[in-house]
């Protein structure tokens, strides 16, 4: 028992100085980023200065968040095939995104989405409703990561129900990850700006990348390199038999007996599909990465280095899945975390003890831990500088001022603007750990899919469009997606909905995408159809801006 507890007390100790030293790198690049942050476009774009391969490096920092390493292993550890459903879906949306977006994005914009929105268009109402969706999507992403972060931290301490560290049991550590990251964001964002957020980013992209792989390496080599073996023995320990390989253990269940809840489950799986596959290109800390590089053509070529890179990245969660289902087992993911999101961290920590004992399953539970943590904190900044450049660049300046405050006003709002981004994002976050952080992204995919997509593309190609029809699209697919969740099992009438002892339930399905997606698109044309606002020579001069780059701002634009 001795030795128990001074491999415990070990691992504490290498995963605190870890995680020190990490947070001590990414906060003095955020003091020199700082002293290079001096106009409203070192602060919202970074100044425009970053290559394709950096920029790429950070659209896969942000897109490879702790849903990505830490929610979708624990999805496939749990579910086996049906988990690495949101693999895949979270990978093919970069098609939508690098084809009908990046370039026309970046030629037509220069802060924010809003800023393409509302060319052609009225101003206030277009850059009001822009920032309230955007606030909504990266609220939710928001709660994903933070989540996240709670969980990793009490796996880390080591507090085993009914037991103390510091003065915490497990849940008083879940909350206090949640506020620690919280704090840390709101540093990042408020003195190192994009230009700090950019580099936090690839930084964490490395080390990200490089975590996984020697964690995918490491599974692997434990089954001679035979993948083969490793799909077989994870089935085996699943408890599911070969159905663990198959579709239908989480999604389109088929439920014996009862046709209509069959037909719900396969409904609410293609409407998970299709949030996933739209809403990355209408995520706002996404689309806020194509004006950091000097012009279109750098803007494609970073979607390409990203796309390659979240690629591989996926193609390793399928080891570490399948992995954790084989080497941690169903039983120890869910006792440590009943959603399955500390899953990766286990897995390091099994593969270590099989490699080199308690030493090594030590260093290698904080290395993954470390890397997850990384990825929490580098996903959150990105979230938090889109809400508060929207907040202070759309709405602050655009709306309130009437487009006339200083560059210097625009910035302190938008430094503001974080700090109460941060603390809603606490308190909510502290209030939804129960449920998967893979789960919580796909509803912020299914807002930005129904509130962002539809009236982002019409903007660019639709001539008759106009602020009746972006007004409505917008408010109609938000309101539409966030009331769809409320009155779904996720929030009452299930095992694990967040309000217990009530039943409000009414709309079926867990993800609304497939309602609320096509509701947003039909509100954007009708509230169109039913105005006679045109403006054809606005449109022409955004055709020829977006297709050419002309008028496109410049690098470094002060």
């Amino acid at each position: 028992m001795m030795f128990a507890a001074e491999t415990s007390d070990s691992s504490r100790a290498i995963t605190l100085l870890l995680f020190v030293s990490m947070i001590a790198v990414t906060l003095v690049i955020t003091v020199r980023a700082s002293r290079q942050t001096k106009s409203a476009a070192d602060f919202h774009s970074g100044g425009r200065g970053f290559t394709g391969l950096q920029n790429g490096f950070a659209i896969g920092s942000d897109y490879m968040s702790a849903a990505s390493f830490l929610g979708i292993a624990g999805m496939i550890a749990l579910f086996g095939y049906d988990g690495f459903l949101y693999s895949i879906g979270f990978l093919v949306a970069w098609l939508v995104a690098l084809l009908l977006v990046a370039e026309l994005l970046r030629n037509s914009g220069r802060f924010t989405m809003a800023d393409v929105l509302s060319y052609r268009m009225r101003q206030r109402p277009v850059r009001t409703a822009a920032a309230v969706s955007t606030l909504t999507v990266s609220v939710f992403y928001l709660l994903a990561q933070m989540v996240g972060a709670g969980a990793l931290i009490a796996l880390l301490l080591g507090i085993a129900p009914g037991e103390t560290y510091l003065g915490m049991d497990a849940d008083t550590a879940k909350i206090a990850g949640i506020v620690v990251v919280g704090i840390l964001m709101i540093v990042y964002v408020t003195f190192g700006g994009m230009k700090g957020t950019t580099w936090v980013q690839i930084i964490k992209a490395g080390m990200l990348m490089g975590g996984a792989f020697l964690l995918t390496v490491m599974v692997l080599g434990v089954y001679g390199f035979d993948l083969g073996a490793l799909m077989n023995d994870a089935a085996g320990a699943s408890g599911a038999g070969q159905s663990f390989l198959e579709p239908g253990l989480r999604f389109g269940t088929e439920v014996p007996g009862d046709a209509l809840q069959t037909l719900w489950n396969k409904l609410d799986m293609i409407s998970l599909g299709l949030a996933l596959v739209l809403g990355t290109a209408g995520l706002p800390h996404i689309l806020i990465r194509f004006y950091t590089v000097p012009d279109s053509k750098t803007a494609r070529k970073s979607v390409n280095w990203g796309i390659g890179l979240i690629g591989t990245f996926y193609l390793m969660t399928l080891v570490l899945g399948f992995g954790a289902a084989a080497l941690v087992g169903k039983e120890a993911i869910t006792a440590q975390d009943a959603a399955g999101n500390t899953a990766a961290p286990q897995l390091a920590e099994a593969a270590g003890e099989h490699f080199g004992g308690s030493g090594l399953a030590a260093v290698m539970l904080a290395i993954i831990a470390a890397v997850a943590f990384a990825a929490i904190l580098s996903t959150v900044a990105g979230l938090t500088i889109a809400s508060s450049s929207s907040l202070a660049h759309d709405f602050y300046n655009s709306v309130l001022r009437g487009g006339k405050a200083t560059e210097q006003d625009e910035v302190r709002v938008a430094r503001m603007s974080a700090f109460g981004v941060g603390a809603v994002a606490i308190v909510l976050a502290i209030f939804a750990q129960s449920l998967n952080v893979a789960f919580l992204v796909a509803l912020a995919f299914a807002i930005a899919a129904s509130a962002n997509l539809p009236t982002l593309l019409l903007s660019l190609f639709w001539k008759r469009f106009n602020t009746q029809g972006a007004v409505a699209g917008i408010y109609g697919g938000l309101i539409s997606a966030v009331g769809l969740v409320i009155f779904s099992p996720v929030v009452s009438g299930s095992e694990k909905a967040l309000v217990t002892g009530a039943d409000f339930s009414w709309f079926p399905l867990a993800n609304p995408g497939l309602v609320s997606i096509p509701l947003g698109l039909l509100c954007a044309v009708v509230g169109t159809l039913l105005s006679d606002e045109r403006d054809p020579r606005r449109f022409a001069e955004l055709q020829v801006r977006a297709l050419t780059g002309a008028g496109a701002e410049p690098a470094g634009d002060h």
